[in-house]
């Protein structure tokens, strides 16, 4: 399908001559030219959205002349300039996760579509959308040869049916292509395959027209392909749904954070450690909502790889997005991963032509600017609970020591004076230990003991210098006679088939092998809460020592009950760092003083000892990960083997829902609904459904892992004869929105501030007895009361989890009051029509002194403008009243017409019924 261009944009339209074709575009150059504004200072990541105004700049488009100068006065004032503006990304990228529920609305839409008498062919994807199956398959088998082949045939017996309803999307839409499972990360797949840095098209005229590659995710971690200067961020699965739908992204123009790098990486140093530093400088700088663009000199010793990993981070740094722009390394990737040349020349002289090209005298206007000498960099992991909790590795073992304290309730002040005393063995004055049988061996554990150990995830799996090195120290290991502690579950999931390419010509494979971390599979994993259960012994002497079990994975994620439930301390580090930690099977353990363990000759091996030089790294990474792999594992990457050849499905306009899938049932949104949008109303009589801390976490509350029979979701599933080995977990489940709904704040680590002490989806119903939020909410919806929840900063942190808003809309919230959000949730809640407000004048959830058994009325509703502060008023359990003023964070106009709809997809089918 072609694309579609402005009229009014003649002006700035030139032609590109490469390898003897020509090809328009956009120039922004032109564009000065034409008395637009002067262009030439501002960042590359925002000169990305520049030219997108003026591709689009037409009245029917929303893209207006004074959109295009407004950026020009974002430089003369500094780097900063809010104006709204419609952005239109050039794809869609979706995992399955998220990407069942987005089909799932999408076939609902053309149900919706004909009951209101419009034409179901009018719900297609006008952009090109690609869904990668990369998060459904669990470890349940691991560390022997028949791993990778019986997770497969599980993950194909749990998820039939959501196969099945995928073939039959990439059959009933157009612009639709899935990816099938077993070939990798949807980002790394991106990163190494989908993304071409500069697309090309043709026009409604027939004309080639290059532009920026950009694309929006249904994942968070969307951000990754900014390492290779495609300009792309999650967003939850309505506003996606949207733009594939032709709906633009209304934004405002962000501010751009310049993070500064200079010096060299050291020897011993990953770019994991790297990673995690920027996390932790980013974070304590606030960068939500803004873009950030990496520059320096630093850049030119900084492989592209190592740039996915720093931008694939984003989400837990806070920023939209980690751009790095476009240079010789870039073509270097490009070619090395088997793009086509005329692509690599194209990109080379466009980026020249049109300002993107980072050379040495790059030097833009930025927001506001950081600077990091790469030298100074040290190994560390983070943990134990969020990503930003940035560790140097000689503060891991003191740092758990703090961990366990306070878990066992020891005075904290204490144990940290008994630590420098003696160390991180002073938490043995509470060691809890336990025995356990493995393999007919008894061993003992302990808080701190390892119990999983994981090279998962997009973030370092994508990176051949971190999975070579993690290969490395396993053959050092091995050679020395060091092997995995046996209660350490290990597990290798690479981001590519490429990944398993380079290892097995590194001949590192087997040296994994050997040590436990056989390939498991192409997917998330671990990362994503996909562990797979532990040994049942061990699950069952943790919890009767209410031990501290850690796990260690090469992720981006380790929040609260998100890895296993078996586990509470969960930490981020490199994929050698990795291997080194299933080998010393304790986390208080200080790798960098004391051994891993014994050699076969008896002697104490240290973590020197088995870490590879940065050389022997680089030397096998460019012996090994080559062009030729590149276009040998990605030739056929749309066909799938045989199990995926083999999945049968309709031929249909519309979906056939059958009615007794647990999977995928037909969502209520659309039903019923009416050709005309409704009002924004007051909330009157509100009731408290849950007070909240902060950093709460789209995982808690829309968990994506497993969960038991006395549940709600799990008393759903067994009604239905399900039994509990056929539960598989929340995020397979997504296309069913009664699996969901009861899932929803159902994280069983989730504090509910009305109970004290009390862990996991719990409040109090109508009658003030503890109940689970599920039917709390049922019996307050069956009552006609509507329901608000409180929390604290960062609320919304973490995935792009569009049912963490779809599931508290269909609770009956209808505001969430916080002191902030982040950016994707806030977006989903207005997308599904619930009210997001934020705390003003310092007030907090704490300082109003809120207990769970208030009712709430928010006035000035009716007559909403975006960021309106309104009046809020709150009539505590005893009868007095308070009224506070709460900013209203409907942050655009059109936003307003989403909430008038009940939604951004009520508002688009509105549109397409009316245009049919």
């Amino acid at each position: 399908m072609p694309i579609t261009v402005g009229q009014d944009t003649a002006k700035t339209r030139r032609t590109l001559s490469v390898n003897g074709k020509s090809i328009s575009y956009y120039s922004i150059p032109a564009a000065t030219e034409a008395g637009l504004g002067d262009f030439s200072n501002l960042p590359a990541s925002l000169k990305v959205v520049l030219e997108n105004m003026l591709r689009f700049e037409d009245g029917g488009f929303s893209v207006s002349v004074e959109d295009i100068k407004a950026f020009a006065e974002w430089g003369a004032k500094g780097g900063k300039n809010p104006r709204e503006i419609a952005y239109r990304p050039a794809r869609v990228l979706m995992q399955d996760f998220t990407g069942v529920p987005a089909v799932v609305d999408l076939a609902a839409m053309r149900d919706g579509i004909k009951g209101l008498g419009g034409d179901a062919q009018k719900i297609n994807p006008l952009n090109p959308v690609d869904l990668v199956i990369d998060h459904s398959v669990m470890i349940d088998e691991f560390g022997n040869p028949r791993a990778f082949q019986m997770n497969v045939d599980r993950e194909y017996e749990r998820n039939l049916e959501r196969y099945t309803f995928l073939k039959w999307g990439q059959k009933a839409f157009n612009n639709f292509r899935v990816v099938p499972p077993g070939t990798g990360i949807c980002h790394q797949v991106n990163v190494e395959y989908l993304a071409q840095t500069v697309w090309t098209d043709t026009d409604q005229a027939g004309e080639t027209v290059a532009y920026p590659d950009t694309l929006v995710g249904t994942d968070s971690h969307t951000t990754m392909v900014n390492g290779l200067a495609v300009l792309g961020w999650g967003v939850g699965g309505i506003e996606a749904e949207a733009a594939m739908l032709g709906q633009p992204i209304s934004m405002l123009i962000p501010e751009v954070v310049g993070f500064k790098l200079t010096g060299e990486m050291i020897e011993g140093s990953t770019a994991t450690d790297l990673v995690l530093k920027v996390v932790e400088m980013l974070r304590k700088h606030g960068v939500v909502g803004k873009f950030v663009e990496f520059y320096g000199p630093g850049l030119d010793h900084l492989p592209l790889p190592d740039r996915a990993t720093i931008a694939n981070m984003a989400p837990e740094y806070g920023a939209t997005c980690g751009f790095f722009p476009i240079d010789d390394e870039t073509l270097r990737y490009l070619r090395q991963t088997g793009r086509d040349e005329d692509r690599i020349a194209l990109v080379e002289a466009y980026a020249k032509e049109n300002g993107f090209w980072r050379g040495a005298n790059y030097a833009p206007i930025y927001s506001s600017t950081l600077e990091l000498d790469m030298g100074t960099i040290v190994p560390a992991i983070s943990g134990p609970k969020r990503p930003q909790d940035y560790l140097p590795l000689t503060n891991s073992a003191s740092a758990f020591a703090k961990v366990v304290a306070e878990h066992r309730g020891i005075d904290i002040s204490n144990a940290a004076k008994d630590m420098a005393d003696e160390g991180p063995v002073a938490t043995k004055q509470v060691d809890v230990l336990k025995s356990v049988a493995v393999d007919g061996e008894e061993y003992q554990l302990r808080d701190g003991s390892v119990v999983i150990a994981s090279i998962t995830s997009c973030t370092n799996t994508s990176n051949p210098y971190v999975l070579i090195g993690a290969g490395l120290v396993a053959r050092k290991a091995r050679e020395l006679g060091l092997n995995r502690k046996p209660w350490v579950k290990t597990s290798l999931a690479p981001g590519s088939q490429v990944v398993t390419e380079y290892l097995e010509a590194a001949g590192l494979q087997e040296d994994l092998d050997a040590i436990g971390f056989n390939l498991v599979g192409y997917g998330c994993t671990t990362c994503i809460g996909n562990s797979g259960p532990l040994q049942p012994e061990i699950s069952k002497a943790i919890s009767e020592g209410d031990l501290v079990a850690t796990a260690v994975l090469s992720g981006n994620r380790n929040f609260e009950g998100r890895i296993s439930p078996d586990v509470r301390a969960n930490y981020l580090a490199s994929p050698p760092l990795v291997v080194a930690y299933a080998l010393a099977g304790d986390m208080n353990i200080d790798l960098t003083t004391e051994p891993l363990g014994t050699s076969k000759d008896g002697q104490p091996v240290y973590l020197q000892d088995i870490w590879p030089t940065n050389k022997e790294i680089a030397d096998l990474v460019n012996a090994t990960v080559t062009r030729e792999a590149f276009l040998k594992k990605y030739a056929d990457v749309f066909k799938g083997d045989a199990k995926w050849q083999s999945v049968e499905t309709t031929d249909s306009e519309t979906y056939d829902w059958p009615a007794t899938s647990t999977y995928i049932q037909n969502p209520p949104y659309f039903q019923g609904m009416s050709h005309e949008k409704g009002e924004i109303t007051n909330i009157e009589g509100a009731r408290v459904l849950a007070i909240l801390g902060d950093m709460i976490t789209t995982d808690h509350i829309s968990p994506a892992g497993s969960f038991k029979v006395d549940t709600p979701a799990g008393k759903y599933l067994t009604e239905r004869q399900v039994q509990p080995r056929e539960f598989n977990s929340y995020g397979s489940r997504r296309g069913n929105h009664e699996v969901m709904m009861r899932g929803t704040f159902a994280n069983i680590r989730i504090k509910n501030e009305m109970l004290d002490g009390v862990e996991g989806g719990f409040t109090k119903g109508p009658d003030g007895v503890q109940t689970s939020i599920y039917d709390a909410s049922m019996a307050y919806q069956e009552a006609g009361i509507p329901l608000v929840i409180f929390a604290g900063k960062e609320y919304g942190a973490g995935s792009s989890r569009d049912w963490a808003a779809k599931g508290t809309a269909l609770l009956g919230v209808k505001a969430v009051i916080a002191e902030s959000f982040e950016r994707i949730h806030r977006s989903n809640l207005v997308g599904m029509g619930v009210i997001p407000f934020e705390f003003t004048g310092g007030d907090t959830r704490q300082s109003l002194g809120l207990k769970g058994d208030e009712t709430v009325s928010i006035r000035g509703l009716d007559t909403i403008q975006p960021l309106q502060t309104v009046p809020c008023d709150i009539t505590y359990g005893d009868g007095t009243t308070r009224t506070i003023e709460v900013k209203c964070r409907i942050d655009t106009a059109p936003e307003i017409e989403y909430i008038e709809n009940g939604g951004v997809l009520h508002y688009v089918l509105r549109n397409l019924a009316k245009a049919s």
